[in-house]
């Protein structure tokens, strides 16, 4: 007999579709559903253990596997800002 897997019990060799590991730093914080509306509720408290506040931009990343979405994941607006300054330094510092 299989023992079903609990939210966020992953073994350290198992993966998502993504290749998503516990190995990787991804966890499942939270079980979330989709109203009919197409909204979601982030539970208060992975908010709050992310600093994020009323009225905070979120980018929405995804991950592509055989033509189609298999991941998605949230991101401070502020924090890809700073990813994306990190990659693009080098190349500005080269044009300078």
């Amino acid at each position: 007999m299989t023992k079903k897997k609990s939210v966020g019990e992953w073994g350290n060799q198992e993966e998502s579709a993504c290749g998503c590991s516990t190995d990787t730093g991804c966890k499942v914080e939270a079980v979330l559903s989709i109203d009919d509306r197409g909204q979601m509720v982030l539970p208060k408290d992975v908010r709050e253990k992310a600093g994020i506040r009323t009225g905070d931009k979120l980018a929405l990343i995804s991950w592509e596997k055989g033509g189609s979405i298999c991941c998605l994941a949230l991101m401070k607006v502020e924090n890809l800002n700073d990813l994306v300054r990190d990659v693009l330094a080098p190349v500005l510092e080269h044009q300078g």
